[in-house]
């Protein structure tokens, strides 16, 4: 009896720990198209424009992982809408793969006007790069 209530309350408590994981309501993804691949760890900075006084904030900083993906930037119960600017440290990258590039950075900047998710992806080569709104 004891193991079926242990069983029990371990399954209840791993249902409300799913439960109240945290959603985000921001991602990004870097595709390298000189190579076809995810470029994986590029620093990536997120900032969040102050509208009074015209300057940025820092809200974020993080990696992407081996897939060339952020999927949890602005937790959403925290996301203030806004203009937005993530900001993808990119020299170190080609400089690792030993490839000469043109843009040591790129700074996107966006609005953030409702309560969808927004997905920022950009698609990079050592010379040139894409960006979109993405899903």
């Amino acid at each position: 009896m004891k193991k079926l209530i242990l069983g029990l309350l371990l399954s209840l408590s791993v249902s409300l720990a799913y439960s109240q994981a945290p959603k985000y309501r921001l991602s990004s993804h870097i595709l390298d198209i000189s190579t076809g691949l995810p470029a994986q760890n590029v620093k990536v900075k997120l900032e969040k424009l102050n509208e009074t006084n015209k300057m940025w904030t820092s809200i974020d900083q993080q990696e992407t992982d081996q897939n060339g993906r952020i999927g949890n930037f602005l937790e959403e119960t925290k996301t203030e809408k806004g203009i937005y600017r993530l900001t993808f440290l990119i020299a170190d990258y080609f400089k690792n793969k030993k490839t000469e590039s043109f843009y040591p950075f790129i700074e996107v900047v966006f609005q953030i006007k409702d309560n969808k998710h927004y997905h920022v992806p950009i698609t990079l080569s050592p010379y040139g790069y894409s960006t979109y709104r993405g899903n």
